[in-house]
């Protein structure tokens, strides 16, 4: 872990991004630590916006994070505003020398414009403990992943990169890693002796909401299952580190990426996609997906995803991991399910349905939900189904504020290694391809709705 942070440098400043995200973020995380309130702040844009301007932006953010006064006045004391071209080296050359400390650079800008400035900065001298940020998509296919990641080790150690997922905040990967390694109860049924099938869900209720420009050109299977799905199936099948730290947490991520292919080696059948029409959401009235502003509809963009996957090692062999994410549903899911195999005899006299267990990891907030079968309440010989519940912690920051600490102290632990990256792109590759062949049929399903009828 290196030295922390003292200069946030925020490109794309101006930015929705910006606004919306990262500046509530950062105000969460420097009201639970007062100690980080001397962070110089440097916001950096295209807008010729003044000081004034800017300070009214972080004002606006900080406030509706609803931190106290002397955390805003701490960081309006110092923080600064520069019009910068920031994919001009000679730009971004004076403005990251008028930082008094080496900065956390933090690209808040679409894909294509942080590539072209990390390319500048290669012709910038980069002050030793320089840090570069990155929002997802890490590239657009593993080639592309792989060309962002040799350009991005030009500049810095990769342990100084940080590729922000905030899908997964600290406290749900130390929950998640509670829950399996810390009980004896569940490592050593952990496996495909006992476990039957593994779902990996985020269904939401949000339709497009304004974000044609960049979700039309991705979908849900780039949106979700490549990047942040893919990053939970890591952490429920990894085999058991030996400590928590960024070495071996993301070495055994890695080595599980490395073994995860689509299920059955065929991309046109381990897939399938869908969009959604025009209904209701709560009471909301959704249009067509096809019908939204800035669509292309003939791009074929799906608005729900389901890849199903597998993981070739002795661990996992034969065991099928569904990973599912989609808009405009009728109920919000985003969870775990790891559904064990059948009971191996059920003594005869015990009458009803022996289910099959069920262990539910809930995030956001974190739950966990174990299903089990029991003699019912009435009748002791026959069988009934409970649900047993535990809140988890859910953590002082939320996601963001959670990554931004780890980016300032310098810990990528929380980061998606350049490798991983690569290998995320490496199993959706053939799926993407076979599904803009037309080799995959594109249905729908009405928004409200749970998907398609005829999906099983």
């Amino acid at each position: 872990m290196s030295s922390p942070i003292q200069t946030f440098l925020l490109l794309g400043a101006s930015g929705d991004l910006a606004g919306r995200l990262l500046l509530p973020a950062l105000g969460d995380l420097l009201e639970a630590e007062p100690g980080r309130r001397d962070l110089v702040l440097v916001g950096a844009g295209a807008e010729d916006w003044d000081d004034a301007t800017w300070q009214d932006r972080v004002r606006s953010s900080f406030t509706a994070a609803k931190v106290s006064p002397a955390t805003l006045d701490a960081v309006l004391a110092t923080t600064r505003y520069q019009q910068t071209d920031v994919t001009d080296a000679a730009a971004l050359s004076a403005l990251i020398a008028s930082c008094a400390a080496p900065p956390a650079l933090y690209f808040a800008l679409p894909p294509a414009v942080t590539v072209r400035a990390c390319t500048a900065l290669l012709d910038v001298d980069l002050p030793e403990g320089t840090v570069l940020v990155l929002e997802k998509p890490f590239g657009t296919d593993q080639a592309s992943a792989a060309d962002l990641n040799g350009l991005l080790t030009r500049l810095v150690p990769e342990a100084q990169v940080h590729r922000v997922d905030h899908f997964l905040g600290r406290s749900t990967v130390l929950n998640l890693l509670g829950l399996r390694f810390a009980n004896r109860l569940f490592e050593p049924v952990w496996n495909n002796l006992h476990v039957e099938r593994v779902d990996i869900v985020f269904d939401e209720q949000l339709a497009l909401e304004n974000r044609a420009r960049y979700y039309d050109s991705a979908g849900a299977l780039m949106d979700m299952i490549q990047s942040h799905l893919l990053q939970v199936l890591a952490l429920v099948a990894m085999e058991p580190p030996a400590a928590v730290n960024e070495t071996d947490l993301r070495d055994a991520e890695a080595q599980v990426l490395r073994a995860c292919r689509v299920r059955g080696g065929d991309p046109a059948a381990a897939g399938r996609r869908a969009r959604y029409t025009a209904g209701h959401v709560d009471e909301r009235d959704i249009p067509d997906y096809a019908a939204e502003p800035g669509v292309d509809a003939s791009r074929g963009t799906e608005t729900l995803a389901e890849l199903v996957v597998e993981v070739d090692n002795s661990r996992w062999a034969g065991v099928p991991f569904r990973l599912r994410s989609g808009k405009a549903l009728g109920v919000k899911r985003k969870e775990v399910l790891i559904t064990f195999k059948p009971a191996t005899h059920v003594p005869v006299g015990l009458r009803g349905d022996a289910l099959p267990d069920r262990l539910r990891l809930v995030m956001g907030p974190d739950r966990i939900t174990l299903g089990l079968t029991v003699n019912g309440p009435d009748d002791p010989m026959e069988l009934d189904h409970v649900e047993l519940d535990v809140d988890l912690g859910a953590g002082r920051l939320p996601p963001y504020g959670e990554v931004l600490a780890g980016v300032l102290d310098g810990d990528p632990l929380l980061s998606v290694r350049g490798d991983t990256a690569e290998q995320c792109w490496r199993i959706v590759d053939p799926v993407l391809a076979a599904w803009r062949a037309g080799d995959v049929p594109l249905d729908t399903y009405p928004a409200g709705s749970d998907g398609p009828a005829d999906w099983a």
